[in-house]
């Protein structure tokens, strides 16, 4: 794998004109969000503090490849940070959780989850830690499920039998969402996919095609837009990242399905279109995304709020892109950074200042592995 260690923007000026197109995909949706990787011949979260309003970040940004913190890693999705600095680490399709020294990269195996059904794109996916338990999201045999477990903290500890914290997050082959984090206010927030049934993003009875917000109980949480629901948002196609600025606000990535990818600033109660509307719509009544991206440059995973920014990983795309902020609005155009320098990027995590974790996703049957992967790796972003 190419491991440049210092590397300039490249020109990413999101598109504002419509195109037609087509992405590959899969006989029941017409699309697949984590898309085969373009050929060479072709073109989860930290919590913030609302301390007020930050400087706009400056119009060009950097990012530095300071390391490999470990590899060897096998279909790696979650990605959660535990109390002194070591890591957590999902396997989609091995269904295990593994603990990452953040200092040396020794991996310790904590054992797999009971009751992950792999499949497509299901199976152990997102991550989150709070209060002495770890949070999964995971795909059951009849339903995607978030679940958390007792753990220690130590280097020697061993992951408690899973509790059901909310059933009955409709499962698919593709479309699953998967993304859970904490949010500055204390409660958990999770992105679902519609599976592919594109009904499901429009019917607030449903969980499918959300962004839902709940107690760490799996509660409606207080102040929820509908009552007695965990729905937050809807009208989402396949949310899988989720950060909060320094100001408390609410960023998502989703997948489009044949022209846009989108982020989004989420609010209580909002439409935000699908499937009635990809990317920049201006239809009455719903959302338009903040930013998009041509399906082949993005297909977007997780995301991290740092620096004045959002950082967002690439799956297709093959790179970072850097969305900076002013308040609730772009301060700039998007940059991309490692394009195609370590293949399909996964999950972006901020750990404090200048630095983010990277997670790269060569080995979920959608890359080209190579020797070492899939990787986790440091960065210094500015």
């Amino acid at each position: 794998m190419k491991r440049p260690v210092v590397v300039k923007a490249l020109g990413g000026a999101v598109a504002l004109v419509l195109a037609a197109g087509c992405s590959s995909g899969d006989a029941s949706s017409g699309s697949t969000e984590e898309r085969p990787r373009t050929p060479p011949s072709a073109s989860a979260s930290t919590s913030a503090s609302a301390s007020g309003t930050a400087a706009a970040p400056p119009a060009a940004g950097r990012v530095t490849v300071a390391g490999t913190l470990t590899e060897g890693l096998k279909s790696p999705w979650g990605l959660a940070e535990l109390p002194g600095g070591d890591l957590l680490v999902s396997s989609r399709d091995e269904r295990t959780i593994t603990r990452i020294d953040g200092r040396t990269g020794a991996k310790t195996p904590l054992g797999e989850v009971p009751g992950v059904v792999p499949g497509g794109e299901g199976g152990l996916l997102g991550l989150a830690v709070r209060d002495g338990r770890v949070y999964a999201y995971l795909t059951a045999a009849s339903d995607n499920r978030i679940v958390r477990m007792r753990y220690g903290g130590g280097a020697g500890d061993r992951l408690g039998p899973p509790e059901p914290v909310l059933t009955g997050i409709p499962k698919g082959f593709t479309h699953n969402g998967g993304r859970i984090a904490f949010g500055p206010d204390g409660m958990l927030y999770a992105g679902t996919g519609e599976t592919g049934e594109t009904g499901l993003a429009q019917d607030r009875e449903s969980l499918g095609g959300k962004v839902l917000r709940m107690t760490p109980e799996g509660r409606p949480a207080p102040g929820n837009p509908f009552p007695d629901s965990v729905v937050y948002s809807y009208g989402h196609r396949n949310v899988q990242g989720l950060a909060w600025d320094e100001d408390g606000r609410l960023w998502a990535a989703e997948f489009g399905q044949n022209t846009w990818d989108e982020l989004n600033l989420v609010g209580a109660g909002k439409n935000y279109g699908w499937p009635e509307a990809e990317g920049k719509a201006g239809k009455r009544g719903f959302e338009d995304p903040v930013a998009q991206w041509k399906t082949s440059e993005a297909s977007p995973s997780g995301i991290a709020y740092a620096r004045g920014a959002i950082w967002m990983a690439g799956l297709r795309g093959e790179r970072l892109w850097r969305v900076p902020l002013s308040g609730a609005e772009r301060s700039g155009e998007p940059e991309a950074f490692l394009e195609g320098g370590h293949g399909r990027l996964r999950t972006v995590l901020a750990t404090g200042g200048d630095r983010l974790w990277l997670v790269t996703s060569e080995t979920d049957t959608r890359g080209t592995p190579g020797p070492g992967d899939d990787r986790i790796l440091r960065l210094r972003v500015g």
